[in-house]
């Protein structure tokens, strides 16, 4: 088997001489420190958006905003007077905790805004509410409201959302 071995390597022509240069094109350069800008996934910017962008229809204002500002902004405006449970700006969803008005501590609501768009538009935003209810045991009871409660809420936020941009332009 040796031997075998020792034929089939043999029957193997390599040329062992090494060629050893050197490159010689980098000699005398000199190199920039620093970070060399790069095209990255989140575009120009990054992720928390560049201060070159202008303020075009909302869109990539606010740092970074996942969604149109001007909704952004007139959506917690028009909901301030409620307590937030959560408020994601790159998601676009804001979730009130539940509220008592001091006229009738006996119901509640509670107040869900979903910003669908990067874009100023009309279908842009949409409102879900609830309400409760508080029964003779001291029991929260879930009441359907009115589409016209949400379609007014929504109807709010959009005509803030753009004398928010009326009022960026004029400037």
């Amino acid at each position: 088997m040796g031997c075998l071995l020792a034929f089939v390597l043999a029957g193997c022509e390599s040329d062992m001489s090494a060629n050893s240069t050197f490159p010689t094109s980098s000699r005398g350069q000199v190199y920039q420190t620093g970070n060399v800008p790069d095209d990255t996934i989140f575009g120009k910017g990054g992720i928390f958006g560049d201060d070159e962008k202008e303020l075009q229809d909302g869109i990539g204002s606010g740092g970074g905003l996942g969604v149109n500002a001007y909704l952004w902004r007139a959506s917690l405006d028009t909901i301030a007077f409620m307590p937030l449970s959560s408020a994601d700006p790159f998601g676009g969803v804001i979730i009130t905790d539940w509220y008592s008005s001091p006229d009738s501590p006996n119901e509640r609501f509670k107040v869900t805004v979903y910003i669908l768009d990067r874009r100023l538009r009309a279908d842009g935003v949409r409102v879900t509410a609830f309400k409760q209810n508080l029964d003779t045991s001291n029991q929260w009871i879930a009441i359907p409201l009115a589409p016209k409660v949400t379609a007014d809420l929504e109807n709010a936020i959009l005509a803030k959302a753009r004398d928010l941009r009326v009022a960026r332009e004029g400037e």
